[in-house]
């Protein structure tokens, strides 16, 4: 029996990883198009209470999530793909030297300012685990940084889900692993590649990321600067631009209100990987 129960752990624990991500989509969606509880209960024939157990990351039968998704106008799919193979197939697409190297150029700026700093922070929060790309800290004022780089969009779902998981989890995991009681602030922010690719993406769904990510980009500018938010927890968008350095006279980054305004910075994934492989910094 007891040799039983450890095989099925990892089922136990990976069943409870897409339960949580799910819910926490489903919750994010609700929450953009400004819909109670008790409003998606009667339109996808389901309690209130089944529902606030589904978003906080308790399984449900595929029927329930069959019901919240048309409810909400979404798409739900599900791939069973041999593991095996698809280690394969991913090949060098799991390595990524534009996300590396904006991890790499944060870093650098922000340990410039006096700040603890960590890549690819772990953290887990019951049966959920997960990487954060970027955390920066300081201790006396109490205030984080949290960082996810985006190099492209291709699920948004998945993409929002996690970034929400950690604006959720990750902020106590790393208090508690540091010893502070509690962040008196705390800021996330969702860090995208400034290309042609992902600027359609960020137009094409706005609503929806200014729903994941609605403060203004005045927080993430403050850290920059070196002068963290003194109290509360803020969620904000950027564009990223990991060349710029090089070239004193253009901005840095640009953010979700300059929008309709900006131009992209490079056409797609592989022109920013050829400047970076120009200048030696991939």
């Amino acid at each position: 029996m007891a040799e039983e129960m450890q095989d099925r752990a990892p089922h136990t624990r990976e069943a409870a990883r897409l339960a949580l991500v799910l819910g926490l989509a489903i919750k994010a969606e609700r929450q953009r198009r400004r819909m109670s509880i008790r409003a998606l209960a009667d339109l996808s024939s389901l309690s209130s209470t089944r529902i606030h157990d589904v978003e906080t990351g308790e399984p449900a039968s595929l029927e329930t999530y069959v019901r919240l998704s048309r409810a909400l106008h979404l798409r739900p799919e599900f791939d069973l793909v041999d593991r095996h193979r698809r280690e394969h197939l991913a090949g060098s697409r799991t390595e990524d030297p534009v996300h590396a190297a904006m991890g790499e150029i944060e870093a650098a700026h922000f340990r410039g300012h006096g700040f603890s700093v960590g890549l690819d922070e772990p953290f887990q929060h019951f049966q959920f685990s997960g990487r954060a790309d970027l955390v920066a800290w300081s201790v006396e004022p109490a205030a984080l940084l949290h960082l996810e780089n985006r190099t492209r969009f291709p699920n948004l779902q998945e993409a929002f889900g996690s970034f929400n998981a950690k604006r959720a989890y990750l902020g106590a995991e790393l208090a508690g692993r540091l010893r502070i009681s509690k962040w008196r602030s705390e800021t996330h922010v969702m860090v995208a590649l400034w290309s042609a690719e992902t600027l359609h993406q960020l137009r094409l769904h706005r609503s929806s990321f200014e729903s994941v990510c609605p403060d203004p980009p005045e927080v993430f500018d403050d850290w920059w600067r070196g002068d963290p938010l003194a109290a509360g927890r803020r969620s904000t968008l950027v564009l990223f631009d990991p060349v710029v350095g090089r070239r004193r006279d253009r901005l840095r980054w640009a953010n979700l209100p300059q929008l309709d305004a900006i131009r992209p910075r490079y056409r797609d994934y592989p022109e920013a990987l050829a400047a970076l492989r120009q200048l030696g910094l991939a």
